[in-house]
């Protein structure tokens, strides 16, 4: 059922199909990768040719920009059973595309508050198996072949040392600088982003988000998340397949804006779990050093 990605050093199965291909500069022994910017624009360039004829041309939908001081409920879904919910403008697919194939997703990512704003947050193993993948892009509030926020390719990737030399699913999880080729703008400022908690409560009433791959829409679960060890989060709910991986954990939901506090990526332990669990490695001091570099690194948006 779950899709095995091909890396060195892993051998459990994932929640993607590896990819593994690398072009640009940067230095992998410390756990980063600058994307060559004219494949970013060949892979933008092919999404954006293959994207359905029939597709809505409505412009996106506005972001809401309004806030509250209340939080949205969240009880647990009943039964506990992932369904399609409505896509949201900060969370996207991950998809590939490169010269004569036809786009896939195969990942899910979430655009988060930074200095830079321009920062999206997955798990490692989506971007990094025996090298960098960098033939993707993120399309924002994706459903139905629609990428109504449009394309944005990673002009930098960080993830853990660690991830690279060990693939220790204490630190699954990666963060991209991405960019709009031909465009200026930060991504932020187009979706909005949700916010980021660190050594947070092992145990928070969360919604978990993902894009299964042989689906156009999002699904959606509620529960109360809690610790399996001292590096993992854990998060039962059934019906999280291939694709979900990278999905975010989101507590704190603003019912004014549907943005929320991410606390964690489905990755880690098995590289997401299996239909029954999902995991999360842990946003302690670790993963919060790591946001920091990739939160503070300017990489012009036009690169």
């Amino acid at each position: 059922m779950l899709a095995v990605l091909v890396a060195v050093a892993l051998a459990s199965g994932g929640r993607i199909s590896g990819h593994p291909r690398a072009r640009g500069t940067g230095d992998t022994s410390r756990g980063y990768h600058l994307p060559d910017p004219a494949e970013g624009d060949r892979t933008a360039a092919n999404l954006l040719g293959a994207a359905p004829t029939d597709a809505p041309s409505a412009p996106a939908p506005p972001v809401p920009t309004e806030s509250s001081t209340e939080v949205e409920p969240l009880p647990a879904s009943e039964p506990l059973q992932a369904s399609t919910i409505a896509a949201t403008p900060a969370i996207g697919a991950l998809l590939r595309g490169g010269d004569g194939e036809d786009p896939e997703h195969f990942c899910t990512a979430t655009v988060v508050q930074s200095p830079n704003r321009n920062l999206v947050v997955t798990a490692a193993h989506c971007v990094y198996g025996d090298a960098f993948t960098t033939d993707i892009a993120f399309a924002p509030g994706y459903h139905d072949g629609v990428m109504p926020y449009g394309v944005w390719v990673p002009s930098r990737i960080d993830v853990d040392p660690r991830w690279v030399t060990d693939g220790d699913p204490a630190y699954d999880v990666a963060f991209l600088q991405v960019r709009r080729p031909g465009s200026d703008e930060r991504i932020e400022t187009v979706t909005g982003a949700e916010r980021l908690a660190f050594g947070s409560s092992p145990s928070r009433p969360a919604r978990l988000v993902g894009y299964p791959d042989d689906e156009d829409e999002p699904i959606g679960c509620q529960n109360t998340t809690a610790a399996y060890s001292d590096t993992q989060l854990r998060f039962d709910c059934a019906g999280f397949p291939a694709g979900t991986s990278g999905g975010p954990m989101i507590t704190d939901i603003d019912p004014a804006n549907d943005r929320g506090t991410v606390i964690g990526v489905i990755g880690g332990y098995e590289q997401g779990g299996d239909d029954l669990t999902s995991y999360s490695s842990y946003f302690g001091p670790d993963i919060a050093a790591l946001y920091d570099r990739a939160g503070t690194a300017e990489v012009s948006p036009t690169t």
